[in-house]
């Protein structure tokens, strides 16, 4: 019977296998993907004058004929390699593919212009150009293919230019991008513009860096070589670098002239508003009139959720289609969401590009990424996706009005504006792989917070809020007396202003101002942060008359958040931040509420749709019942077999038992016997003789390879509920140090899931007489100690047979002794103990029977008596079981 089961299990596993290679065989492969590299020439500049050699990769479409062409452009930094990946998805996918490291970048020459039209817009369109020859793409016309461009940040301004100034474009998808790329870096949330806006200088310094010279170039051709990996070009031998390429890197002169002005001012000159904004959607009104997927990093505090909100409006002015989504991403960080942008772009794309209708969308006119806890599988973190039907802007469907509460409060600009008040560092926000990380920190004395009560209902802000602040110039020394200080601190300077970096370098600024970092945190309560979501800050720039106040309505940043009942909202306005430049002067401002309420917005129809379990929480219970009445079906056969009525009064007998090592070597080989009610027997051999193996064996820890191992009369598998008869102590005990030796009981007792009034405690205990050391913590027990609480472990619920193996080891010979007291008033209840040891002496003053195994192998059993009497006196001294076991074993060596 028991073959015809294995036969089951064996048939069972090959039909698995055949099933599975015949999927793996059958299951379509990912189509292979190559790259044709080239470079292709270009000629751009305002008189249409300077030839451009651009590194491009060219990917046909992996199912061959004519397919629409994506132009895949990458972020500022990076080159064509950045975008490869998803150059080959697309390709899989049916799409013609060209990516290229735009000019200043890679191994592309030229100097970078901030996708200025004279320049990078050019050379996109003769990329297009160049598409349009290529047999693999479909063409609208002559000259005209069928092409989308999509790219992040740099690359998703170019798409957006490129698509103003090329009305071949069909369809775009930018990502994380700007607007007005002045306001991205002077942004001012009163909205008087970038002119008056507040110097982002970190982002900023970033951004000019990751244009700059690399290390040990040879001079500006050499400009970000290496960066892809490709280079099997002879190393060059470098060759100082001129004081311009330090100074400027591979930007225009006229950038790099630009950025020097503006971050030693910190001041948006004219000319650098006129620069950027040509490099701007904002300066093309009207022209981007193409299907446009803008998805936007909630997570972004160089390019907000604001830069995206201008572009969508701007598009749908024209009447063109136009869906945003807000991912769980951005410059600082996030999830990033890959397979969800792609698929994203993707169904964009073979709606607008292929003319699928029914293509895969995964959103609506307006999706916003959210937190869904965690998957209870993997324990990763789930994005959920809410989605509307339309896209209301950043003032949301409705407004709430909070109130919010606390006095006019004085804070003060430090001198040089440092130290700094911290709500993100910029480019640093994905260090945290992905989690969130709350770097928020306001300093004493710079921070002014109004508080709503707490909230009786959740509040979910979606968009922009806003709040109205007056601020007063305090007189230099002379504070007034009753007003709230923050951070209990009564600083006093006037208020010339000049503006400076953290780093305390002064600049000029016009007087009559206050620069404030406005911010709205979500508080949970006194034990926990305050949590200012998504890390972002509002920087406004108040002007204030001669003599009085300023007021200003702020616009804070636009966010998605749940403020959960019980919380507060707080809105908080601080002199300094380290991403921007402060005033260097000192001074005192008192700041207080124009309006004594925040008003957010709402959008009470974006809603998360409802999930259930993921699929294999279902599929699992399904698939284990299979598995259950498979294996009860196929053990119904050897029922019959668990249990011998007959055997129901025998504490163990055991027929047959072979157990082999991997390597073949039996362990236990055809060992048989048979132990009575109320015996106390021991199992003796000496080391490799099989005494363990044949305990686990008896345990159900381990199979046998044949035999069988029957507690009154059921047969021992793996879980039998006949082992609840069963107490054991096999290969040394196992505790908790740092508890007590009856809270160890206790949460032993606990985890085998049998009712507390079973375990019968005080009997077990008074058996082990460990008296008061149940109440001391383990780890100042002795080794006798230990021993004896672990017997006391196998003795709970008083099993009617014990099994112990080398229960004296490491004892002293008074320990020895208690313990084998403890054994004999065991025993002398009823109950049967089997004992395994080497201490034959022990044994014979314990044991009233013995098992010798050797080799595996059952040597004799009986009485200690009958093994006693079997030897005859030598000198006439008494016979011990140390004599007779050595003979024994000798015989069968």
């Amino acid at each position: 019977m028991q073959r015809g089961g294995k036969r089951t299990v064996w048939v069972a596993v090959v039909a698995v296998l055949v099933v599975g290679v015949a999927a793996w065989l059958v299951w379509p492969s990912e189509a292979d993907v190559r790259a044709q590299n080239q470079m292709i020439t270009v000629v751009d500049g305002p008189g249409d004058d300077q030839r451009v050699t651009l590194d491009t990769s060219f990917f046909p479409p992996a199912g061959g004929g004519r397919a629409p062409a994506v132009l895949l452009a990458h972020g500022f930094g990076g080159s064509k390699q950045s975008v490869r990946d998803a150059a080959v998805r697309l390709a899989r996918d049916g799409y013609a593919v060209l990516t290229w490291s735009a000019r200043g970048f890679g191994r592309s020459s030229g100097q970078i212009a901030l996708n200025s039209p004279d320049y990078e817009v050019k050379d996109v369109r003769q990329l297009v150009d160049w598409v349009a020859r290529r047999p693999e793409v479909r063409l609208d016309a002559a000259g005209d293919p069928r092409v989308g461009v999509a790219g992040g940040s740099y690359g998703g301004a170019i798409s957006l230019m490129a698509a103003a100034h090329d009305p071949r474009i069909d369809a775009i998808v930018p990502q994380i991008t700007w607007y007005d790329l002045a306001d991205a870096l002077f942004p001012n949330a009163t909205g008087q513009g970038p002119e008056s806006g507040v110097f982002k200088r970190m982002w900023a310094g970033l951004f000019f860096s990751r244009g700059g010279p690399t290390p040990g170039a040879a001079g500006l051709a050499a400009l970000g070589r290496g960066a892809e990996g490709e280079d099997e070009s002879p190393p060059v031998q470098p060759r100082p670098l001129t004081a311009e390429e330090v100074r400027c890197g591979r930007f225009l002169p006229e950038i790099c002239d630009m950025y020097q002005k503006v971050a030693e001012s910190g001041r948006a000159t004219a000319d650098a508003v006129e620069t950027l904004r040509r490099s701007s959607p904002i300066s093309v009104p009207g022209r981007i009139k193409v299907p446009t997927l803008l998805l936007q990093g909630q997570r972004d505090s160089l390019f907000t959720l604001g830069q995206a909100d201008a572009n969508a409006k701007a598009i749908a002015a024209t009447g063109a289609p136009v869906e945003v989504a807000w991912f769980d991403g951005g410059h600082d960080g996030g999830n990033g969401e890959v397979d969800w942008l792609h698929d994203r772009t993707l169904g964009w794309f073979d709606r607008h590009l292929k003319g699928d209708a029914g293509a895969w969308q995964g959103g609506g006119a307006f999706t916003v990424t959210r937190d869904g806890g965690r998957d209870p599988g993997t324990r990763r973190p789930v994005q959920l996706h809410a989605v509307a039907g339309g896209y209301p802007g950043l003032s949301g469907t409705g407004q709430t009005s909070v109130p919010l509460s606390g006095p006019d409060q004085r804070v003060a600009n430090p001198p040089g504006g440092s130290p700094s008040s911290i709500s993100a560092v910029p480019g640093f926000g994905g260090l945290g792989g992905g989690a969130t990380a709350n770097l928020s920190i306001d300093m004493a004395g710079q921070s002014a917070t109004f508080d709503s009560a707490p909230l009786t209902a959740p509040l979910q802000v979606t968009g922009s809020s806003t709040v109205r602040v007056r601020v007063t110039p305090e007189p230099s020394g002379s504070p007034a007396s009753g007003d709230t200080a923050a951070g209990d601190t009564a600083n006093t300077g006037s208020d010339s202003g000049s503006d400076t970096g953290s780093d305390g370098g002064k600049t000029g600024a016009a007087a009559g101002e206050v620069t404030l970092f406005a911010k709205l945190y979500d508080i949970a309560g006194a034990t926990q942060a305050p949590i200012l979501p998504e890390g972002l800050v509002a920087p406004v720039r108040i002007a204030i008359p001669e003599g009085g106040a300023g007021e200003a309505t702020v616009t804070l940043p636009a966010v998605d958040h749940r403020f959960e009942v019980g919380h507060r909202l707080r809105v908080a306005f601080t002199t300094t931040d380290l991403g921007y430049s402060t005033p260097a002067t000192p001074a005192v401002y008192k700041v207080a509420l124009a309006a004594p309420a925040v008003s957010v917005p709402t959008y009470a129809t974006l809603r998360t749709p409802s999930t259930g379990p993921a699929w294999w929480i279902w599929a699992l219970p399904l698939l284990s019942l299979a598995v259950a009445t498979a294996l009860l079906l196929a053990g119904r056969r050897r029922a019959a077999d668990e249990h011998d009525p007959e055997l129901d009064a025998v504490p163990l007998r055991i027929q047959g038992l072979t157990k082999a090592y991997r390597n073949g070597e039996l362990a236990v080989n055809d060992l048989s016997f048979t132990v009575e009610h109320g015996q106390v027997l021991g199992l003796l051999g000496p080391n490799g003789a099989g005494k363990t193996t044949t305990l686990r064996m008896l345990m159900g820890l381990i199979k046998p390879d044949g035999g069988e191992v029957r507690i009154f009369g059921h047969r021992v598998t793996p879980g039998a509920p006949v082992l609840s008869r069963l107490g054991s102590f096999v290969e040394g005990p196992g505790f908790l140090p740092h508890l007590n030796g009856r809270d160890n009981l206790e949460l032993y007792w606990k985890a085998t899931g049998r009712p507390t009034e079973d375990a019968r405690f005080a009997e077990a205990l008074e058996i082990a007489g460990l008296g008061k050391a149940l109440d001391r913590a383990v780890r100042t027990y002795s080794q006798g100690m230990r021993q004896r609480l672990a017997i006391a472990q196998a003795m709970l619920g008083l099993p009617d047979l014990l099994v112990l193996d080398e229960p004296t080891n490491g004892l002293d010979p008074p320990q020895i002794r208690e313990m084998r007291e403890v054994l004999i008033r065991y025993a002398r209840g009823g109950r049967t103990v089997i004992v395994s040891s080497h201490l034959l002496a022990e044994v014979e003053q314990t044991c009233s029977h013995v098992v010798v195994m050797h080799r595996g192998r059952l040597v004799t059993a009986g009485t200690v008596a009958e093994l006693l009497s079997s030897r005859t006196p030598v000198n006439g001294s008494g016979t011990r079981l140390e004599d007779v076991f050595l003979d024994l074993i000798g015989e069968k060596a």
